[in-house]
């Protein structure tokens, strides 16, 4: 494992780009720390003229987009390097700052909502420039029954940092403390299991390697197991009591709220993807069949089915293969996937201490940023081909949309980078003429569909089983989640599948359960981007041009709305369900090819 500092300039993203450097966040730190004490100077006085309501929401903006700079350089440095205590403080200096402005700023939508309908009204239409604010100001009266007095708001405001310790501790247990064992891979060598290098091990064709990475893995989580249940029982703690305090019926309902989602899309969700479960328990029997197994563990859910297919990409060749497989998004499209690629929007490789996983992120004002632990599997190709459908629609959001409506809510967050990974897949399908690739593509879409829409609807349900527990009074024990944890597994995964024990610690190591009910838009991202990427695909009509306007429209109207501009409606379980049956033509298309089984399970 190489250490940050051995790692090629080339392949580490241009940080400069944000922030030329370390003194420069320094200095926006001293002028932000200085500027948010302003807020004062409203306070108490919005009512007073339509100039003062204006002027206070320009400078909540600026403020903002300040803080999201700082917020964002410091936790990307961390990131590329979680061990590296500078950073760490540096971040933690960037939360506390928000915290303070939020605190400040907290009687902002109190007051607002003391004003006199008529008299707000009144105000808007004035041509001071305030009706850049109407969609803000009409969000602020939806959320007037949640909204309580601005003392009340200022002392939860001051709470917020002191309630996020959980998150914290988890994230620099998982990142930079947790180690995990060595064992030998498939040519005797000796080989340290990271987060990094885990799916890898587990798509091996030697099913002792994957077993040892399997059990290796799990068994340090094991001995961690009451710790991680008091971190995390604590983190969804703070979110029942968010979701309380703010009248809300449950903590699901505060979150849902936020991105402006109606609780019955989840509920959709789970009902859907329940009632179609007999597919993945076929799945699951043609897999263990496939492999040539006498019984299925959770260890060979990973391993591709078709063997001699399996092979490494380096990263030029994982750029050239995703340009390709996008050329139906067209070419101004892939003309910003080559500016990305050519300009260091990506860190590429995994190194000592860097964070785990993937993702796309930046600040408003400059190109976005990938973070990748790239080892060339085909997976790893598709990772590139997803976090930069994130990163091209943050780069159109933000350049159609003014900062206050550029950053779009995170329920459209997952669709522009699983359409990319959609069409790719189909794109790889449609250009090989060797049939057992053409098996293995197959296979790889399968589980896209099983790790995507099956395995982040069961999160979900784990995620609402647990809060409603917890809002219930009862204590959430290791034992507890880990009891619920297995029986949802046994559910999905149907009677073919050995449930390991092991697997019921796997909710220990789920990042994205820190961010309370944010994996089921997992799920309904992927269905919508399924549907859209066949509508692309098959050259509808407007198709393109309705994406292209999704892609640049931020936040200017519900996500719900949103989708719509794309052709798909997520208020109902039709994406779903289609989506589901285009899982069960997969199976279908999978069976009929012409190949023996294979006997890489063995």
């Amino acid at each position: 494992m190489k250490k940050r500092n051995e790692i090629a300039a080339e392949d580490t993203w241009k940080l400069e780009d944000m922030l030329e450097s370390d003194e420069a966040w320094e200095e926006l730190f001293a002028r932000t720390k200085e500027a948010v004490k302003g807020f004062g100077q409203w306070k108490g006085r919005l009512g007073e003229s339509a100039d003062q309501l204006c002027r206070c929401l320009q400078f909540d903006d600026e403020r903002s987009r300040d803080l999201e700079v700082l917020y964002v350089y410091a936790r990307m440095r961390s990131d590329q390097d979680t061990g590296c205590q500078k950073y760490q403080e540096m971040f933690g200096r960037a939360q506390s700052l928000s915290y303070e402005a939020a605190e400040r700023s907290s009687y902002l939508i109190p007051e607002i909502l003391e004003l006199p309908e008529e008299k707000l009204e009144a105000f808007m239409q004035s041509d001071n420039g305030i009706r850049h604010f109407k969609r803000v100001l009409e969000q602020i009266i939806q959320k007037k029954p949640h909204t309580l007095s601005g003392e009340m708001e200022e002392l939860l405001a001051q709470s917020f940092e002191a309630t996020q310790g959980a998150s914290r501790i988890f994230n620099m247990f998982n990142n930079a403390d947790v180690k995990f064992p060595t064992i030998s891979d498939e040519n005797g060598d000796a080989v340290t299991i990271t987060h990094g290098n885990f799916i890898a091990l587990m798509e091996s064709s030697d099913r002792r390697v994957r077993e040892n990475a399997f059990f290796g893995l799990y068994q340090v989580y094991r001995q961690y197991q009451n710790t991680i249940a008091a971190i995390f029982s604590a983190n969804v703690k703070q979110a029942v009591y968010y979701g309380k305090v703010k009248k809300y019926p449950s903590s699901r309902a505060y979150y849902l709220a936020e991105n402006e989602v109606p609780e019955r899309v989840y509920d959709n969700l789970v009902s859907a993807v329940r009632s179609r479960l007999p597919l993945l328990h076929r799945y699951v029997k043609i897999r263990r069949e496939a492999l040539g197994l006498d019984e299925i563990h959770m260890y060979d859910l990973y391993v591709p089915m078709v063997e001699g297919v399996n092979r490494s990409y380096s990263f030029e060749e994982a750029k050239a293969i995703v340009k390709e497989g996008l050329a139906p998004l067209g070419e101004a499209y892939r003309a910003v996937l080559q500016e990305g690629f050519d300009s260091r929007w990506i860190d590429v490789y995994e190194n000592e201490g860097k964070r785990s996983g993937a993702y796309s992120w930046g600040a408003y004002g400059t190109h976005p940023y990938v973070l990748l632990n790239y080892h060339g599997t085909l997976d790893h190709v598709f990772t590139l081909a997803h976090e930069m459908g994130h990163a091209i629609h943050s780069y159109y959001s933000d350049r159609n949309q003014p900062y206050t409506y550029a950053g779009y809510k995170i329920f459209v967050a997952e669709v522009a980078s699983t359409c990319n990974e959609a069409l790719l897949i189909r794109h790889l399908m449609e250009k090989t003429r060797d049939p057992k690739e053409k098996k293995y593509l197959i296979n790889h879409f399968l589980e896209s569909f099983r790790g995507t829409l099956f395995r982040q609807t069961m999160f979900a349900e784990f995620e609402a089983m647990v809060h409603r527990k917890a809002e219930a009074g009862e204590t959430l024990t290791a034992s507890e989640l880990c009891r619920i944890y297995h029986e949802l597994n046994v559910d999905y995964f149907g009677p073919e599948m050995v449930v390991d024990d092991e697997i019921d610690y796997e909710w220990e190591r789920i990042p994205h359960f820190y961010t309370p009910f944010y994996v089921y838009q997992y799920a309904t991202g992927f269905s919508a981007a399924v549907a859209i990427s066949s509508r692309i695909l098959k050259g509808e009509p407007g198709a393109l041009e309705g994406y292209q306007r999704f892609l640049s429209s931020g936040c200017t109207m519900p996500p719900i709305e949103l989708l719509k501009l794309a052709g798909v409606d997520m208020s109902s379980s039709r994406p779903v369900e289609d989506a589901l049956d285009v899982f069960g033509e997969l199976l279908d298309e999978f069976q009929s090819q012409d190949s023996e089984k294979t006997s890489i399970g063995k």
